[in-house]
């Protein structure tokens, strides 16, 4: 027969598992009062990215839904690319991913490491160009984070008026203003080589030109059925980046500056021109408030004035990894960041660089001088949607191949003949049909 002790023992282990099992709380509020659990989130970024409207948004999330966000960064270029085909190789990615949409995402294989959001509620306003550059096989990995962007030349319009430029419509007219430029003693072309992914910004702003002039390339190249050596239009964007290098209009110090220094640069009117996608608005805007109204932007012009037009990026993604063990919260977290109240808080302190991809939300008033520019060409119906985005071949090499064409360490033809043998790599690993 137990003793008294041991029944109360008993009793009082009982006590504790109904507990337990019922949720009772020492908060005097009761159960039905308790403070929701905490759940944190991981987020990998580019290291290079403004993060002060998403931490604003991280910070709305965790008051509204107590979800916390403990931000990582990852280098950007063919490092960042790389650091991210490690992380999801050994498992270590974090529970939300920022990164490229378009055929640099092919190249990791999204269908393995990311959640397909396809049938998401949040995906309804999401604009069908934004989903197929995050399709796979049918399944929208992603969801778009800020505005579209174009690839072309910020450039100093004090410094133009001064000199007497006009903005250039064929590529003739954009080496004449560089010649006047540094005759006048200032840096022509900006070059900040130390950050690798700026050196491809000539090539890849070139696209709207090769499109223009040979229509059917996107689809030949995806087939192997044309390359970027044999194809005139094509190699001419190489030829370009060489040309700007072989006439001495590039700062001295191009291969050691950083995109830091080259909108200083540009800001202070010492550099005039700089081949840039126009999201770095954003940073010119942020830290020059006194002067991001004298910058301007034109596209990259082709050989014909009657062909000008832009070359278009769509906005970075959020990927959820398919090893989370959070995917509820971080479903809620993607609906909060496609919201209107999600958008107008991510854009609250800057401006967009171009259209959204979300339907049903305006673009703020907040515009900056330059991204009117832009409007001309959309417009116009004058844009081209870079080959990233009509291809699923993109070599993850081009930063180190444009850094060699663009410093005069190899030829314009040599320089895409190493980019099509990237490119056929990463073809044969896709296992497209052609190659």
């Amino acid at each position: 027969m137990m003793n008294n002790r041991k029944i109360l023992s008993i009793i009082s282990t009982i006590l504790l598992i109904y507990c337990i099992l019922a949720g009772c709380s020492n908060n005097s509020n009761g159960p039905n009062h308790s403070t929701p659990e905490e759940v944190t989130l991981t987020l990998l970024i580019e290291n290079q990215a403004d993060q002060d409207g998403i931490r604003a948004v991280v910070k709305k999330i965790e008051s509204k839904y107590h979800i916390k966000t403990e931000i990582e960064t990852r280098p950007s270029g063919v490092e960042g690319h790389q650091v991210m085909e490690t992380r999801l190789a050994t498992g270590d990615m974090a529970d939300l991913v920022i990164y490229n949409s378009g055929s640099l995402l092919q190249s990791l294989n999204p269908e393995e490491y990311f959640v397909d959001l396809s049938n998401e509620p949040f995906m309804k306003n999401i604009v069908d160009p934004f989903k197929k550059s995050v399709s796979v096989n049918g399944k929208v990995m992603g969801l778009p984070i800020g505005s579209a962007s174009a690839g072309g030349w910020l450039y100093n319009k004090n410094v133009y008026r001064q000199l007497g430029l006009s903005v250039p419509r064929t590529w003739a007219e954009l080496i004449a203003n560089s010649e006047k430029i540094k005759a006048a003693g200032k840096t022509a072309v900006i070059g900040t080589y130390r950050d690798d992914w700026t050196s491809q910004l000539i090539v890849l702003a070139d696209f709207h030109n090769v499109v223009s002039e040979a229509p059917t390339f996107p689809a030949d190249f995806s087939a192997n059925k044309a390359k970027f050596t044999t194809t005139s239009a094509a190699l001419r964007s190489f030829e370009k980046l060489a040309e700007v290098y072989k006439k001495g209009l590039l700062n001295k110090d191009f291969q050691s500056a950083d995109n830091k220094e080259g909108l200083k640069m540009l800001i202070d009117g010492t550099g005039v021109q700089y081949p840039m996608l126009s999201g770095k608005l954003m940073a010119i805007e942020k830290n020059h408030p006194e002067k991001y109204k004298d910058i301007g932007f034109f596209a990259q012009p082709g050989d014909s004035p009657e062909k000008n037009g832009m070359t278009i990026f769509m906005p970075a993604a959020i990927y959820v990894n398919k090893n989370t063990q959070h995917l509820e919260a971080a479903k809620k977290w993607l609906a909060y960041f496609v919201s209107p109240e999600g958008v107008k808080t991510l854009f609250a302190d800057k401006s967009p660089v171009g259209p959204l991809a979300i339907e049903g939300i305006n673009v703020p008033n907040n515009t900056i001088p330059a991204v009117k520019d832009m409007l001309s060409y959309f417009n116009s119906g004058k844009t081209t949607l870079a080959l990233e985005y009509l291809s699923p071949l993109k070599g993850p090499n081009l930063p180190q191949i444009t850094i060699k064409v663009g410093s005069g360490q190899i030829s314009a033809k040599a320089g895409a003949r190493l980019y099509d043998k990237d490119v056929e790599k990463q073809a044969k690993q896709l296992g497209l049909q052609g190659w």
